[in-house]
């Protein structure tokens, strides 16, 4: 049986948190320039965040388009194509970033109340929250699949009052571009249709190294929030 050293792991892990830091930090620079604001577009904010990463973190490729939805759009999951939409008055706006660092993907996202709605702030303060229960739940059971992890995702939702939105919960991420590699592509998400344990290696004989994603729904579906980030198990 193919076994991977202990060593290699380790470093592909410490690339992919040194990756998810620096994105983490590009988060916060589009936070302190003010790019999200009422009354600005969803495409200017988009124009904006490719200025600030390629200036300030030098990253010229990013392993998937960056998305940027407001309001209503905050329903839409990745590859959903959308309107561009204005930010309004007490609206809700979330990022999802795929910035590639070096040779590595990072996958980041975050939300944010605009105004003083306080069930959207609840939102956003309750994603991290869902994030840490579901990752809580990974850790327990080593043998859990994606399927079962989806599955907590929705429960850990409905428990703080939510729906979840996401057609899956993550993904596996890795040395760019993972998302091309050869292999069976259900294997590598939190969804439904993957019955297999997550801590099983790839075809490859590799460990995989997988994304936690949390798509939080308001109960009349009128708006949602995203927030994603390694899943450190």
């Amino acid at each position: 049986m193919y076994s991977v050293p202990k060593t290699r792991v380790y470093d592909e892990f410490t690339a992919l948190r040194a990756a998810e830091s620096k994105a983490m930090a590009l988060l916060d620079a589009i936070e302190n320039a003010g790019l999200i604001a009422a009354g600005r577009t969803e495409l200017e904010i988009e124009r904006d965040i490719y200025t600030i990463a390629a200036r300030d973190f030098g990253v010229t490729d990013h392993w998937h388009d960056r998305v940027i939805r407001a309001g209503i759009n905050t329903l839409c999951v990745a590859g959903e194509d959308a309107p561009d939409r204005r930010i309004a008055e007490d609206d809700i706006v979330f990022l999802d970033l795929g910035p590639v660092f070096g040779t590595w993907e990072a996958d980041v996202g975050r939300s944010y109340a605009v105004g003083s709605d306080p069930e959207k702030h609840r939102l956003c303060a309750d994603l991290p929250i869902v994030f840490d229960a579901v990752k809580a739940r990974f850790e327990a059971d080593p043998d859990i699949t994606g399927a079962a992890l989806y599955e907590a995702a929705h429960a850990e939702a409905e428990r703080r009052g939510w729906l979840f939105g996401g057609k899956i919960a993550g993904h596996v991420v890795g040395f760019f571009p993972y998302a091309r590699s050869p292999g069976d592509k259900h294997l590598r998400w939190i969804f439904p249709g993957n019955t297999t344990p997550m801590r099983d290696r790839d075809a490859a004989g590799k460990v995989r190294h997988w994304i936690l994603e949390i798509h939080l729904l308001a109960p009349d579906r009128s708006y949602g929030g995203f927030y994603e980030r390694l899943l450190l198990g």
